[in-house]
């Protein structure tokens, strides 16, 4: 048994704003099994994948007795931009990443001999559940983990150990939501379709970020001013209202001040020059391109109609059919006036 205090004490030392601790006991199938059988996770099939390790930890590290909660403010301005706000300075699982070696390294410099398994997103663990049981915050009607230090602008890690600590935290026994639905109103596609349940399939972030295909028809409409993510739940939850700014890690990058129309006219140069080591380069050259003609087509910009009609003729087809699209809303109304961008603080 070691101590949780020094744990903690490490983890905060390593760059951690929040550090929780709880028993790593098994998950309740039903909590991901529900929301898979319903089909909510569209073609994120990995998320159907080594299931059983995602429900015990013990899985991933034979022995694990604790897991460690860690969590990141990001938030760092109100500068309107076409990309959510995680997404617009370094990318943070390389800042988790580095943050998780530090802990790993003073970690065994104080208690040698612990085991330990470490994950930033792209592994099989169940990151809001067990920042819930840590005792950090709760998940809201959006789906998002959200902390009463610094709202839902939070990213996660987690830390697995083979070792017991002295002292575990307690979830919070608290709904910060009530009877608000503020959220679910606001969400321009109802990809919130239950009380803490999201749609993947119909939710912005993923189809601007995750579908590799065309958007859905329907969908395209609520592509106003986003090309990479969407943070309209976040924005209007009266949770977020006072957030805190982060440090220079999540400072936002060139990338997050480029409008709609650069994004979609950017060069392969100018994407090599502003992509590279942020989160915009999961979607990859094309993926932006594609998104932000569906974005100038969303709010009919008839001043973007030459750009469109040039990417009408570009080398990638998703990229033809969405600047295609674009130029077909500008025609159906070639008066009407742009669609206002929604807000984004």
């Amino acid at each position: 048994m070691i101590s949780a205090s020094a744990i903690t004490a490490l983890a905060k030392a390593a760059g951690f704003e929040l550090v929780g601790l709880a028993r790593a006991e098994p998950i309740p199938r039903e909590t991901l099994l529900d929301w898979l059988s319903a089909g909510h996770h569209a073609d994120l099939d990995w998320m159907a994948e080594r299931v059983d390790e995602r429900l015990d930890v013990t899985r991933l590290l034979p022995g694990a007795k604790s897991v460690i909660s860690l969590a990141c403010n990001y938030w760092h301005t109100d500068v309107a931009s076409p990309i959510a706000r995680y997404a617009r300075g370094r990318d943070y699982h390389a800042t988790m990443r580095d943050r998780l070696r530090t802990l790993r390294r003073t970690l065994k410099q104080a208690f040698p001999g612990v085991t330990d398994y470490g994950a930033v997103d792209a592994n099989p663990v169940m990151e809001k559940v067990w920042a819930v049981r840590a005792g950090l915050g709760t998940v809201t009607k959006n789906g998002c983990f959200t902390t009463r230090e610094f709202g839902s602008y939070v990213v996660l890690s987690t830390m697995i150990l083979d070792v017991e600590v002295d002292a575990y935290a307690s979830a919070l026994d608290e709904d910060p939501c009530g009877r608000c639905r503020i959220c679910i109103d606001a969400c321009p596609t109802s990809a919130l379709v239950a009380d803490r349940v999201v749609d993947a399939g119909a939710c912005l972030s993923y189809q601007t970020i995750e579908n590799a295909q065309s958007v859905p028809e329907r969908l395209r409409p609520a592509l106003q001013g986003f090309i990479f993510g969407c943070d309209i739940c976040q924005d209007v939850c009266p949770l977020n209202v006072t957030p805190v700014k982060a440090g220079a890690r999540f400072e936002p990058r060139l990338l997050a001040s480029q409008s709609v129309r650069a994004m979609a006219g950017m060069t392969r140069a100018e994407f090599d020059a502003w992509v590279p080591g942020s989160a915009l380069a999961r979607a990859g050259y094309d993926g932006l391109r594609r998104n932000a003609a569906y974005a100038l087509g969303a709010v009919r910009d008839e001043g973007a109609r030459e750009l469109l009609l040039q990417l009408s003729a570009d080398a990638n087809a998703f990229v033809r059919e969405a600047a295609a699209w674009a130029v077909s809303r500008l025609d159906a109304s070639p008066t009407a006036n742009p669609v206002a961008l929604p807000p984004h603080r």
